[in-house]
């Protein structure tokens, strides 16, 4: 498994310390990432969860992707607004990420992965 699962302390050291840092985004991580809020028992989270593995694979020297079990981490899926899943949070190097809600087919990930995510 590329995919990181991530607990909210996990989430305040490696991707943002919003507790903190209230007023201004402020990404800690070294390379761009994914953020996958999802649950177990969620269809289409089920039907990406094999297409973000594969995506990490594919791109395991160039981002992060993480995953965020909304269930288990009910304060972090708050603080972020996820009101529904599966939601992915693309997290550039530099500005703010960008949000994008329901399953995307692969090619529309790697789109964003991309253009988002890695143009320069």
């Amino acid at each position: 498994m590329n995919t990181i699962h991530l607990t909210k302390a996990d989430f305040l050291k490696k991707v943002a310390d919003y507790e903190n840092s209230i007023d201004e985004w402020k990404y800690l991580g070294d390379k761009p990432a994914i953020v996958d809020f999802y649950a177990t028992w969620c269809g289409p989270c089920n039907s990406i969860a094999p297409i973000l593995e594969e995506l990490a694979t594919e791109y395991k020297d160039q981002i992060y992707v993480y995953k965020i079990d909304t269930d288990q981490e009910p304060e972090l899926s708050a603080a972020f607004g996820i009101r529904s899943i599966p939601t992915l949070l693309f997290i550039p190097l530099k500005g703010n990420p960008q949000i994008s809600k329901g399953a995307l087919p692969k090619s529309s990930l790697k789109d964003a992965i991309d253009r988002v995510l890695l143009s320069v």
